[in-house]
């Protein structure tokens, strides 16, 4: 039987209670029927050992103390501030706390301080520090990150992180001391053994996500400066490792970019794959361990918007990536957009699940996106479960850049959030809103999903409007899955980006030929994931030479400040994988104040938008649970957001409790000493990171 055909609840004295089966047949029917999963003792402590709960990847925990009826009587249990951890403090604060015997472990702080909570009082019983210097201060991915990994053989427990500069460490977990055993003093540089030469200061590597701890292994991804302007085409390779997870010793190495003679070299054109960088694995990773394989959701190669130097449909970029977790040899692939150029990273972990199809349970696995369809594969052999169909795709005007004539269309699920900018997607609250936005978008390229960017010329076209936006769709908090019902809960944004390319005058800011940029505004490199940035995660570029006078100019993707395209701007979707259908979808967010006081829309009725953000739900035995991703002012003029709980069966909201700032990290929970727990990172605008976790009241 499948690791993953059963749930499994781990006891904090390290025992294993086996639950149910994820779905069984009824008997001579031939259908499949929901399986019956025990009602959870609350006498029991649960675990969460892993970044979304488990290996497939869940984010599912069968508990229901707090359920649709006291949901709206949580309390806060109490509260964790950042603040003085590290040398400023953070406001980006996505970490997702792990939960063994009563501990919480995370990293958290400017700095990336790895720390251990008691879990039923926030109190902090160790935190780690390492101070970098400059290799920490030129890295591209920075703060707090994702968290951490754990591993136990039952005697031994370790706690493993990768820092800001890209060093995983091992840390005893009941002490925090650096485990001596592990690489040296603890600490494995993974700028080094890397199959390439690189910088050990300066390079272009780091990592936001957990390492993924799988058997007596830690597997570590690679990520890099956002590539929309990218400094160089010969940037670091992400390839991907696995380490012992006691001596720290190098297992086994994947590269990502196909050296000559490997598997996927030739799909690279000219022999482009021996100069370029990046398509690396930023985002979580999952594994299946009877099965044996670690799933790899992989990048773009060098950049994300400019494909002139990895011509071809140059794999492994955009590719779901299977490889054998002894060896890391590649057992199957499935490239999900062929030669990109729309930034559609793979951005989180594949969710593993057991599903029917065509009266038997297959091993499957359930892919979001930043294009907001939900691609579901055989894990086994990477073969689609519903056909996913080549259709031909329109080819763009860059000089020197390569178009692929094809894009992959899956057929079932439906996707889950706009895709395209015709004028079926623009704003509609009044006839007079939507006639600006078609005035707009006259200056812009427009269409369906895989239109590509064109040239930023003066007067217009200004460039290509893409829906989703350049970071989806849905981004790297992924979805969470429903073992019961064989659903997938997952959030997406729904936002409008532009892609203009133009050329690349400035060799100190980019060796290519052409970058993403507008005409009338100058290019500069992006910022990294988790660098400061203004609100809304981009830098304010400087203005250029304006165009001519009497000729149009680019602005604001808005109508009269309100967004171009129509709402809801986010949404939670539940997907039904015993069909490949839509079950239910609602608005997820409360109405910015800047659209339900806004003047051109006074008198209407406004249904509840929605708003954008990158969000993770959690499953549990009967709720959906999400915080909203940015502040609104209620009725009392208290301005904040909300935790809010859905019926995962139909999506109907069964209560919302007050956060003081939006949900940053992915919200997890357990039951210690008879409660249970819900722990959410938040942090945002002027609200610094802080943990916090609720609970039932004492009577309840």
């Amino acid at each position: 039987m499948s690791n993953l055909s059963r749930r499994t609840l781990l006891l904090s004295t390290g025992a294993t209670l086996l639950l149910a089966k994820t779905g069984a047949f009824a008997q001579g029917k031939g259908g499949w029927t929901p399986p019956v999963i025990p009602p959870h003792d609350p006498r029991v402590d649960t675990e969460w050992r892993h970044y979304a709960a488990d290996q497939a990847n869940t984010r599912y925990a069968p508990l229901d103390q707090i359920n649709a009826a006291n949901f709206n009587n949580l309390e806060v249990a109490w509260r964790f501030k950042t603040d003085a951890l590290g040398t400023r403090k953070e406001y980006q604060f996505e970490a997702t706390p792990l939960l063994v015997k009563g501990r919480l472990f995370l990293t958290a702080g400017a700095r990336r301080d790895c720390i251990a909570l008691d879990a039923a009082t926030g109190e902090m019983l160790w935190m780690y520090r390492i101070d970098e210097g400059k290799r920490a201060q030129n890295a591209p991915r920075q703060l707090s990150g994702h968290g951490c990994s754990y591993w136990t053989d039952g005697t031994k427990e370790r706690v493993l992180f990768v820092t800001v500069g890209y060093q995983l460490v091992c840390l005893d977990a009941a002490t925090g001391y650096p485990d001596t055993s592990f690489g040296v003093n603890g600490i494995v540089d993974l700028k080094k053994d890397f199959d390439q030469e690189i910088d050990p200061v300066t390079a272009d590597v780091g990592l936001h996500a957990t390492p993924l701890v799988v058997k007596d292994m830690v597997v570590v991804g690679a990520a890099h400066t956002s590539g929309d302007v990218p400094t160089t085409r010969f940037n670091v390779k992400g390839y991907i490792r696995a380490f012992d997870v006691r001596t720290g010793k190098r297992k086994w190495i994947f590269h990502t970019i196909p050296k000559k003679g490997q598997y996927g070299y030739d799909s690279w054109l000219n022999g482009d794959a021996d100069q370029a960088g990046n398509t690396g694995v930023w985002a979580q990773m999952s594994a299946d361990e009877e099965l044996g394989l670690v799933y790899l959701p992989v990048e773009l190669p060098t950049g994300d918007e400019m494909g002139m130097y990895r011509r071809g449909n140059a794999l492994f970029g955009e590719s779901l990536v299977a490889v054998d977790v002894n060896t890391g040899e590649r057992r199957w692939h499935y490239q999900f957009v062929h030669h990109g150029l729309w930034d559609r990273d793979l951005p989180c972990a594949p969710i593993l699940c057991d599903i029917p199809v065509a009266g038997k349970m297959v091993k499957a696995l359930a892919q979001p996106s930043k294009q907001a369809w939900l691609y579901v594969l055989n894990r086994e052999t990477g073969k689609p479960i519903w056909p996913i169909v080549e259709r031909k795709v329109q080819a763009g005007d860059v000089p020197g850049e390569w178009y692929s004539p094809t894009q992959p269309f899956p057929t079932r699920p439906p996707a889950y959030d706009r895709q395209g900018t015709g004028p079926e997607n623009l704003i509609n609250f009044t006839p007079e809103l939507h006639a600006e936005a078609l005035e707009l978008v006259k200056n812009y390229v427009t269409g369906p999903l895989f239109t590509p960017p064109t040239l930023s010329k003066e007067g217009g076209p200004f460039g290509t409007l893409v829906a989703p936006g350049l970071q989806g769709g849905t981004n790297w908090p992924g979805g969470c899955y429903d073992p019961e019902t064989c659903k997938v809960y997952v959030y997406s944004k729904t936002t409008i980006g532009l892609i203009g390319i133009v050329p690349s005058t400035d060799k100190n800011v980019s060796d290519f030929a052409y970058v993403h940029g507008v005409t009338g505004i100058a290019p500069q490199p992006q910022f990294s994931m988790g660098a400061a940035a203004p609100e809304g995660g981009r830098p304010q570029r400087p203005p250029a030479a304006p165009p001519r006078p009497g000729l149009p100019r680019p602005g604001p993707l808005t109508v009269q400040g309100l967004p171009l395209i129509a709402p809801p701007y986010g949404r939670i979707t539940a997907l039904d994988l015993t069909k490949g259908d839509i079950a239910w979808q609602v608005a997820h967010g409360e109405t910015p104040d800047n659209i339900r006081n806004h003047p051109a829309l006074k008198g209407l009725k406004i249904p509840r938008t929605g708003r954008e953000g990158n969000l993770g739900p959690l499953c549990t035995k009967s709720l959906v649970i999400c915080g909203e991703a940015g502040f609104f002012t209620n009725e009392q003029g208290i301005r904040g957001a909300m935790l809010r709980a859905y019926d995962k069966a139909t999506g109907e909201e069964k209560g919302a409790v007050y956060i003081p700032a939006p949900q940053s990290g992915s919200p997890m929970t357990y039951m210690l000493g008879g409660k249970q727990y819900l722990v959410v990172a938040i942090g945002g605008g002027n609200y610094s990171g802080e943990l916090v976790a609720f609970k039932l009241p004492r009577e309840a």
